[in-house]
């Protein structure tokens, strides 16, 4: 890609280079003889882009390089993880040697470029007909009765939650997601402790944006984009440049009665909206799919409890590995889920009746997860404003 004395070009122009070459993505029909399938093309890119790159050790990206297996004619191997990890270092063949040959540049570059991109996950509880509203008129700002935001971090591997009776809610295994990538929320049970649904007009809202990393390279100079003589760098930033500080990579929303109906039910279907999977304790798992069918959620939900009716006393004996009980909740008597459940319940008294009893219900995100090659386009083309509570 480079000749003798050449520079290494930036992030902005190597990623005008990607761009120029990835309309392919999500399409199941390719040339292989085009370039954006050339494997050295990608090896190339993959170097300049997280290893030689006078932009790849900064500091903002993660130590960590992932590399995808190429695809046999039957997909992944089962026996054989989709991809591998390495430890960052300067030289490419330090780093794999002899394993290059087994290595999809194309999707190793993709797969880095999402893994070492910054994201934030809000969840919010907002009004139905707020909603109704900003549909109507996507100016019109929206108003969130309740929202948390939180770092999550992209991964080819999925987090598997135990919230059984018989295992701690905090401890977890992981296994290979890939080609989805997972946005898990390890401490979700506490993050999310007072997202509680206490209306019948509210609305479970769960939004992901990528703002920051790998994917949003940024050029302080009007020459950092130019600074190479090589003709195939010679193209137009001016996308990049232009590009949102933020993007929505994934937004949807759920009704409190979709999720109290799937709640009592134990498990139910709507469509590709939402299903909900039983477990033996406390917490049921809840599945909500995205616009379009792109992505899925999964959600801890429980009915909060009355907490004028419930005993102070002795905390759960189930503890995890960090001393949290599940019980905890209960005696945590100043904390925020605790107020929200007393209000809760005196919403629902003053406003309905017993024939109409309404359930507050807590709602804890587990994950998101996406394919990548949504992500991937999104990051690389997506032009929409982002969404913003």
């Amino acid at each position: 890609m480079l000749r003798d004395g050449e520079e290494t070009p930036s992030r902005c122009e190597l990623l005008t280079m990607v761009k120029k070459h990835s309309t392919l993505l999500g399409k199941t029909v390719v040339d292989a003889s085009d370039v954006e399938m050339d494997p050295r093309f990608w090896h190339d890119v993959f170097d300049l882009y997280f290893l030689r790159g006078k932009d790849s050790r900064r500091g903002q990206d993660d130590d960590l390089v992932f590399f995808v297996r190429k695809l046999s004619s039957q997909g992944f191997n089962d026996d054989v993880p989709p991809y591998f990890v390495r430890r960052w270092a300067p030289k490419l063949d330090n780093l794999i040697g002899e394993k290059a040959l087994e290595v999809d540049w194309r999707r190793s570059f993709h797969l880095n470029l999402i893994a070492h991109t910054t994201f934030t996950v809000t969840v919010a509880i907002c009004s139905h007909q707020d909603l109704r509203n900003h549909q109507a008129e996507q100016d019109k700002p929206l108003s969130p009765i309740y929202k948390v935001v939180k770092t999550v971090y992209a991964s080819p591997s999925r987090v598997n939650f135990h919230l059984d009776s018989q295992k701690a809610s905090l401890e977890v295994e992981t296994t290979p997601a890939y080609p989805d990538i997972c946005f898990a929320v390890d401490d979700f049970d506490s993050t999310f402790d007072a997202v509680v649904l206490t209306e019948t007009d509210h609305c479970y809202c769960v939004i992901l944006n990528a703002h920051d990393g790998a994917a949003f390279p940024t050029a302080k100079e009007p020459d950092d984009c130019s600074s190479s003589d090589t003709s195939s760098l010679k193209v137009d930033i001016s996308s990049v440049k232009a590009k949102s500080s933020k993007l929505t990579l994934f937004s949807g929303f759920v009704s409190y009665q979709m999720v109290r109906d799937a709640y009592d039910a134990g498990k139910s279907r709507f469509g590709n909206l939402l299903s909900l999977a039983h477990s033996p304790g406390k917490q049921d798992r809840l599945y909500m799919k995205g616009p379009g069918g792109h992505g899925e959620i999964e959600v801890a939900v429980s009915g909060v409890v009355d907490q004028s009716q419930q005993d102070t006393g002795p905390f759960s004996p189930v503890m995890s590995k960090r001393g949290f009980g599940i019980g905890f909740m209960v005696r945590k008597a100043a904390s925020v889920a605790s107020v929200a459940a007393k209000n809760a319940y005196e919403a629902a008294a003053s406003s309905h009746s017993f024939d109409e009893e309404l359930i507050p219900l807590k709602c804890c995100l587990m994950s998101i997860s996406l394919p990548w090659e949504h992500i991937a386009y999104d990051l690389l083309f997506k032009g929409t404003p982002p969404v913003n509570l």
